[in-house]
């Protein structure tokens, strides 16, 4: 039995209400990587380890719970198309985009894709990051889709993070199945998902719903296949477009809406009835240049829990801070810090369908950040600058 207690910390526990942002001073006691006690210090902890935290502010670990960052080659030249005037779409149906990268994953080895993924996770784990969702999508094979997956896998075997899986294959169309969107989803899309699943790979199931993709129609058909599976679902839903893809995730009870600048009230009453997060991904709104903004005051309304994350991709977000997607929610969304917090901690874990982490509380993995700030608003304040002082995965520092 490993006991450990931390001393003199301020505790943001995340926990729901405006009391868990209230920095309160006490401890945290920890038991073989389970927090079991916060506030007073215990009984029984008198021999346990000590840690004193000399007065500095701790957080849950912070939850990237929306990444792509398993890939191969990069787009900055598209980064320079957009600039010269090209749209997203223009650059997609020009073969650019999703495909381009698909090129450069399929051509690239399973240890070529970790290698090229370990200093984007790296940079994320910098941050006080315990928790990493990372996407397949850029195979588009059955082999190739696999193979992201094992590389997402292998992440977590060479650093200390937890790491989520999602089975992303419906995001485009190959150009081997050009005008037979059917075919791809039959031969590639669920027998993949079939074969992740029996191989231990997949924890959910995401797609992409817009008019460069795949529509409501064929994505109820895959979320049918995850349904069969006892595997959750999510979405890429109404970011360039408004096709009915939160609406669809929401009645399947699924865990998220990513993007959804083009959700509308209904969906956020759909949403917050089904408990689907809305994961808000101002990365991607920023790269774009996009001007339409995700309807953050209907969330509101609603009571839909909204959460931030980098969507680290090498399109349109080729971002690996998720402190500069806290600032970005506060700054072009108007959420408040509050809302950013809570955002990539307790939010961020429902996004992921996890319940032991993302708040401090008895029970909960001792999964933790410890940051050198007076206020906790100061993580989505600050621009470029790295407040944290450590880092600990189930009670062990990293």
């Amino acid at each position: 039995m490993i006991r450990k207690i931390l001393t003199d910390a301020r505790l943001v526990t995340c926990a729901p209400g405006d009391a868990g942002y209230d920095a309160r001073t006490g401890c945290i006691a920890i038991e073989d990587g389970r927090i079991v006690a916060i506030g007073a210090e215990p009984q029984g902890f008198a021999d346990a380890e000590r840690v004193d935290l000399a007065g500095r502010i701790v957080t849950p670990a912070l939850i990237d719970c929306h990444t792509h960052i398993v890939f191969g080659g990069d787009r900055a030249v598209e980064f320079e198309m957009r600039l010269n005037g090209a749209s997203y779409e223009e650059i997609a149906r020009a073969g650019g985009g999703i495909l381009s990268s698909v090129t450069a994953t399929r051509a690239a080895s399973e240890d070529d894709l970790v290698a090229s993924a370990l200093p984007r996770l790296d940079a994320l784990l910098a941050e006080g990051v315990g928790t990493v969702e990372i996407k397949s999508g850029y195979g588009l094979t059955v082999d190739d889709e696999l193979k992201m997956l094992r590389a997402a896998r292998k992440l977590g075997q060479h650093r200390p993070v937890r790491i989520v899986t999602t089975w992303l294959a419906a995001h485009a169309v190959p150009p081997e199945y050009k005008g037979r969107d059917e075919a791809y989803l039959d031969e590639i899309v669920i027998p993949g998902l079939r074969a992740a699943h029996a191989a231990g790979l997949v924890d959910a199931v995401d797609g992409f719903c817009e008019n460069i993709a795949f529509s409501a129609t064929q994505m109820a058909r895959v979320f049918d296949a995850a349904s069969e599976l006892g595997l959750p679902v999510k979405l890429h839903a109404e970011q360039l477009s408004h096709q009915g893809g939160a609406s669809l995730v929401a009645s399947r009870g699924g865990l998220s809406a990513d993007h959804v600048e083009y959700a509308d009230a209904a969906d956020a009453a759909a949403m917050a009835a089904a408990g689907t997060v809305a994961v808000l991904l101002p990365g991607a709104f920023y790269t774009l240049r996009e001007t339409q903004l995700p309807p953050v005051d209907a969330f509101r309304d609603a009571g839909c829990a909204m959460a931030l994350a980098t969507d680290c991709n090498p399109g349109t977000a080729p971002m690996t801070s998720l402190l500069l997607a806290m600032n970005m929610g506060a700054t072009l969304f108007r959420m408040t810090p509050q809302e950013c917090l809570r955002g990539v901690t307790a939010n961020a874990a429902q996004a992921l369908g996890l319940r032991d982490t993302g708040v401090l509380a008895p029970g909960m993995r001792a999964d933790l950040a410890v940051w050198d700030i007076g206020h906790p608003a100061e993580l989505s304040y600050r621009i470029g600058f790295n407040p944290l002082h450590q880092r600990y995965l189930e009670g062990e520092p990293c």
